[in-house]
């Protein structure tokens, strides 16, 4: 029997109150319901990578402050998770799921050394998901309605700012001046970009969305989101992998030309 996710405590002891939705068919709320409760479940489980992700920290010599920083990712991925599970439960819902399987974060042990096994691990978490979930969900506070949705989306969105950007710095402050390792992260990148579009596009619908009042209360279209991520990828990861003096257009071309 699968082990489950079960917030709905927490989630009744902090459900905002929703006075301001729009007006909702039952199908229309029930894709709410099930869009938040995606969230919680995602956000959950992505705790458990900033605590694979400190350990190697750890190990590959990051500085104490970086670490603390780090550490409190994990705390923020778990506050995330107990703000959609209390969306969920002001919506209708049980803010519960099945804990889906939980692969392994890759420990790398063909990397040189364990800084470069971090770096990329850093630059799969942090400078590409993380950087993906920083435009979507600012796209997605554009179009919300209630404001007690979008101060739960605001909030999660600044702590995503802070994951993104504490791994662009740390690539940035390491892998800039070392051109062998720049060289060895090039190797990586278009494992780490295939790894990306499968997961993202996995989680992203293919429909295009429910219609506007669903879009006010978090469903978005899947056919933007998609589209989004396209752009943030070749606009915003491929250049600025560039600018930290890896090979990222190149990766991203040749990922997209298979």
């Amino acid at each position: 029997m699968s082990a489950l996710i079960d917030l709905r405590a927490e989630a009744s002891a902090g459900a905002p109150l929703l006075t301001d939705l729009p007006e909702l068919t039952a199908q229309e709320r029930q894709a709410a319901i099930e869009t938040w409760r995606g969230r919680m479940v995602n956000e959950h489980i992505s705790a458990r990578v900033f605590g694979s992700l400190l350990g190697q920290a750890m190990q590959a010599g990051v500085c104490a402050s970086r670490l603390e920083e780090l550490a409190a990712f994990a705390s923020e991925e778990l506050r995330h998770a107990r703000q959609c599970a209390s969306a969920v439960c002001a919506l209708g819902g049980e803010a519960v799921a099945p804990l889906p399987p939980l692969p392994k974060v890759p420990e790398h042990a063909d990397a040189a050394d364990p800084m470069e096994a971090l770096l990329r691990n850093v630059i799969s978490v942090c400078c590409m998901s993380e950087t993906v979930a920083v435009a979507l969900i600012r796209a997605e506070t554009l179009e919300i309605g209630p404001p007690t949705l979008r101060k739960v989306l605001d909030s999660i969105l600044a702590d995503e700012v802070g994951h993104a950007r504490w791994g662009w710095t740390l690539l940035r402050e390491v892998a800039q001046p070392d051109p062998q390792l720049c060289q060895r992260l090039d190797r990586y990148l278009p494992v780490a970009f295939e790894h990306l579009v499968i997961h993202e596009l996995a989680h992203l619908p293919a429909h295009d969305g429910w219609g506007q009042s669903t879009a006010q209360i978090g469903v978005c279209s899947g056919e933007a989101a998609r589209a989004l991520f396209f752009d943030t990828v070749g606009q915003v990861i491929a250049p600025g992998l560039d600018d930290c003096g890896l090979a990222g257009t190149v990766a991203w071309a040749q990922v997209v030309m298979v």
